[in-house]
């Protein structure tokens, strides 16, 4: 038999850093928490070869005494917590202790640092991959730290063939600095490869400069289609952006969830939000998020996995269904109204010379006195937004001349403030389209419009504030007729269908644990269940609608949702299948000619209806083509 013994310290160590430091991008993430957690506001990345070579971190943050060097060094030596009831709720980032005992044991790491204003008053510790005695000296630099780190995996060669091209190993880093950037907007960040800079991101904590943040990390394209986030219920707040369904993506490479400002990959998590756009994604597509979870920290174990990227929560249920219906409550109230408005702020074009805000065609449109975060508000935009809202309110039933409710009064009560070609902009847009009766104030149009034609018979064209509004009419009356059908389905309660002969069913003793605990859940969703032994259940009733199904196999995947969620919606999200096979073959067919009036009416039900911006397979709707996306097609203005 082999021989029991203590392995070296110098052995421990490497064996420690291969959980924590995988590449050159794990050194990044593992410095840059410990600088956070220092109170940093400024921290500067200088690397080169991606990395491998030099990776330099220099923060401003609170320093380390001369005397704290040496610990700082050695494993499972930390000033973040002390006790394990500071275990059981963490409020640092970094708490282990292992990771620059880790780093210098596979590289030459240099750590220089002083705690006072002093600049002459800093000191050096160095190690080199080998177990030796740290030896301080003297090294003036700014209160603050830096770590230097150089020739990694220096010393482990078999490591150092695992890296790959220096492009690679940089996008990774760059991946780490964009996610701390996005966790603390009140800490600026700059990072350069090679000498050359790459990212310099600004601090502030104004809505505005966190927009601009994130429009840095993500793409301006990203919060142009990004809904924000608000909502906060039962000891849980959840904040951030969440991009539309039309912008969804290939891969799942666009998403980014914070739990208490730590960055996570948590599979409860993933399925909440992935069953939040279970309606209105495309199939095989991926939304994109940057979202924040704020919670006690005593409710949720970030002890879970070496380099922190997992978490487990206290009551993992009650945050996966906070979640979810966060989510899909935002994104079931998304109206045309946003849209249009966004539109119309995104071609603005403020003329230097009159201060008059234009749009893209160069027609002048009145100025709203309202304020908004500084910025010239256009009317047209107030009026749409505020139009969303009186649909939301439920003001208005369906839309009519003066229904929008309006609270900035009436442009021609600020004469100073109209532009002399309001009158070209009342001709163009004072009545509605088919030759209704009636004058329709400038506030009154809208958010899609008014019809104009058909398209062989296929798609609705209609004319707005923004431009022109072209809609797939079967897809817009496919959702119309979906949310019809499951607000029918609501109000009615899911009728249940008792069966003649009970359908055992065999599974494990944890599954008729399960089955028993949420028996009063299956009995809301229509399915009635009882344990009929230590391994066996009888199915006693089934929803009306699923009676043709294959209701044990649903019943077997809802345990198994929630054994691993808490949670599960595939009840209700069969009986959405129903409906929405009978909401599409109870639509308006393409090739079907409709009267203006008809058109009109469908464009009022679309700024009605939730989620209508998708039909019931993730398609959008409809679409906007602004003046200026026109203006662009015919070379107008060059």
């Amino acid at each position: 038999m082999p021989v029991i013994h203590r392995l070296s310290p110098r052995l421990a160590n490497q064996i420690a850093a291969g959980e924590v430091v995988e590449r050159p991008a794990s050194v990044v993430k593992e410095v840059l928490e410990n600088s956070l957690d220092a109170g940093a506001s400024r921290i500067d990345i200088e690397v080169e070869a991606g990395g491998s070579r030099l990776i330099r971190i220099r923060d401003n943050g609170c320093g380390l005494a001369p005397d704290d060097l040496p610990l700082a060094l050695a494993r499972h030596a930390t000033s973040k917590i002390s006790s394990l009831d500071d275990l059981e709720a963490v409020g640092s980032l970094g708490f282990r202790g292992e990771a620059l005992a880790s780093i210098g044991s596979v590289s030459r790491l240099t750590l220089t640092s002083n705690p006072s204003e002093t600049g002459s008053e800093g000191q050096s510790a160095a190690s080199e991959g080998r177990d030796m005695e740290v030896v301080l000296r003297p090294a003036p630099h700014p209160r603050g730290t830096t770590v230097e780190v150089r020739d990694l995996f220096f010393n482990t060669p078999a490591r150092r063939k695992f890296l790959r091209t220096e492009k690679t190993e940089f996008n990774h880093l760059e991946e780490v600095v964009k996610r701390l950037a996005l966790s603390r907007f009140d800490v600026a960040f700059s990072l350069r490869h090679n000498g050359r800079g790459v990212h310099d991101f600004r601090a502030g904590e104004s809505d505005a400069e966190k927009r601009r943040r994130v429009a840095a990390v993500c793409g301006p394209a990203f919060m142009e289609q990004a809904i924000e986030v608000e909502n906060q219920a039962g000891g849980y707040r959840l904040s951030g952006w969440v991009g539309l369904p039309t912008f969804s993506r290939s891969q799942a490479d666009l998403q980014y969830f914070y739990v208490n400002g730590r960055i996570i990959r948590d599979r409860l998590i993933a399925h909440a939000i992935k069953q939040a756009y279970r309606d209105v994604l495309y199939h095989g597509r991926h939304p994109a998020f940057v979202l924040y979870l704020e919670l006690d920290p005593a409710l949720v174990d970030v002890n879970v996995h070496p380099t922190k990227h997992e978490v487990r929560f206290r009551d993992g249920r009650s945050v996966h269904n906070f979640i979810f219906s966060s989510l899909h409550r935002c994104l079931a109230e998304v109206r045309p109204a946003d849209h249009v408005a966004a539109e119309l702020a995104a071609g603005e074009v403020i003329d230097t010379a009159t201060g008059e805000i234009r749009s893209q065609t160069g027609l002048a449109l009145p100025v709203d006195d309202r304020p908004r975060d500084g910025v010239p508000y256009l009317a047209a935009q107030g009026v749409l937004a505020e139009a969303g809202a009186a649909y939301r309110g439920g003001q208005s039933a369906a839309w009519s001349p003066g229904a929008a409710a309006r609270t900035g009064g009436d442009w021609s009560a600020r004469p100073s403030q109209v532009a002399p070609q309001l009158g070209a902009y009342r001709q163009l847009y004072g009545a509605p389209a088919g030759g209704e009766a009636g004058a329709v104030a400038e506030q009154d149009i809208p958010p899609l419009g008014y019809a104009l034609a058909q398209l062989k018979g296929i798609y609705i064209l209609a004319e707005n504030a923004a431009g022109l509004v072209l809609v797939d009419m079967h897809a817009a009356h496919e959702r119309i007729t979906y949310e019809r059908l499951k607000r029918a389905r609501d109000s009615d309660g899911i009728r249940s269908q008792p069966l003649l002969v009970p359908r055992p069913l065999a599974v494990s003793q944890r599954e008729v644990a399960i089955a028993v605990e949420y028996a009063q859940l299956f009995t809301g969703l229509g399915l009635r269940v009882e344990a009929a032994g230590e391994e066996s259940l009888l199915i006693r009733e089934v929803p009306v609608s699923l009676r043709d199904a294959d209701v044990e196999q649903l019943l077997r995947d809802v345990l198994a949702d929630l054994i691993e969620y808490g949670s599960s919606e595939r009840i209700e999200a069969h009986m959405d299948e129903l409906l929405s096979t009978m909401a599409c073959h109870g639509s308006v067919r393409a090739g079907r000619r409709l009267t203006v009036p008809e058109m009109n009416a469908l464009l009022r039900d679309m700024e009605e209806t939730e989620r209508a911006g998708q039909c019931n397979h993730g398609r959008p709707t409809w679409t906007q083509l602004s003046l200026g996306e026109l203006d662009k097609l015919f070379l107008r203005g060059r």
